[in-house]
């Protein structure tokens, strides 16, 4: 079995990338990826990658092969493609491609495009909207009047509008989100498969790390849970249990409200 690695210096990478904007459905290539990195890298939210865009700047050749090879499986699988990707000094190797996740609005989006492409039937497109889309499409807002103090501004990995108290330990959320009562915002400076069930009882999640292909950004968006990563301007210290954004310290216990939409985190005065 051949390999490839994306970590031979500044003229390779690695990065995800889908066919459209999973979070939008808007028909353009949306991902990001590490220049001298592997794949791994990012999906485990270890640093903040760059969007896919800079590809363009820094590889355009790349770039350009990557969107038409992205094009091109989403016209053979007649889906939305989630594509995993490595540049080995300068050359692009597609890893693998799957059907991607996305947002009850991307959806929607994807599906009424792909008809009007005639990519698929009309008959098709009905059946790539599941009846709990449908509930995710009434997806709260920020009401625009109320008064906000903008406490991290990040990457909107999944939309909607989540308040809750926060909470840092995965396993202690699980355990007060079953005894019920309150709702719960998961902070951590990076999630993994370990988190899934805090992240699973959780109404939001927040990291410092990460990208839009990350682990909570995939997970949650999957769940319809609003999300934010890669809000790089916190400083979240999981032993204390607490996290510091500008000068203020917000603790376990205290409130904060998450907008997917505006990629932000708030405090509501």
């Amino acid at each position: 079995q051949a390999m490839v690695f994306g970590n031979m210096g500044n003229r390779s990478g690695a990065g995800v990338v889908f066919s459209r904007d999973p979070s939008t459905g808007e028909r353009k290539l949306f991902g990001e990826f590490m220049c001298n990195a592997q794949g791994e890298d990012i999906v485990a939210g270890i640093r903040t990658p760059q969007p896919i865009s800079d590809l363009a700047e820094i590889m355009p050749q790349c770039y350009q092969e990557l969107s038409d090879i992205s094009q091109r499986l989403e016209r053979h699988f007649k889906d939305l493609q989630d594509i995993e990707f490595t540049i080995q000094d300068g050359k692009l190797w597609v890893l693998q491609t799957r059907a991607g996740k996305r947002t009850a609005q991307a959806g929607v989006k994807i599906a009424i495009a792909m008809a009007r492409e005639k990519l698929i039937s009309r008959k098709e497109a009905l059946r790539y909207i599941a009846p709990e889309d449908i509930e995710q499409l009434l997806y709260p807002t920020l009401d625009p009047t109320v008064e906000k103090e903008v406490i991290a501004t990040g990457l909107p990995a999944s939309p909607g509008v989540a308040s809750g108290k926060i909470i840092f330990d995965p396993e202690e959320l699980a355990q007060l989100a079953r005894e019920g009562g309150d709702e719960f915002i998961l902070v951590r400076n990076k999630t993994s498969a370990d988190d899934f069930p805090g992240i699973r009882a959780a109404i939001g999640v927040l990291t410092a790390t990460g990208g839009i292909t990350s682990h909570a950004a995939v997970v949650t968006r999957g769940m319809g849970k609003t999300c934010i990563v890669g809000a790089s301007g916190i400083n979240i210290n999981e032993v204390r249990e607490e996290f510091v954004a500008g000068n203020r310290i917000f603790r376990k216990g205290d409130y904060i409200t998450l907008d997917g939409t505006e990629r932000g985190g708030y405090r509501r005065k």
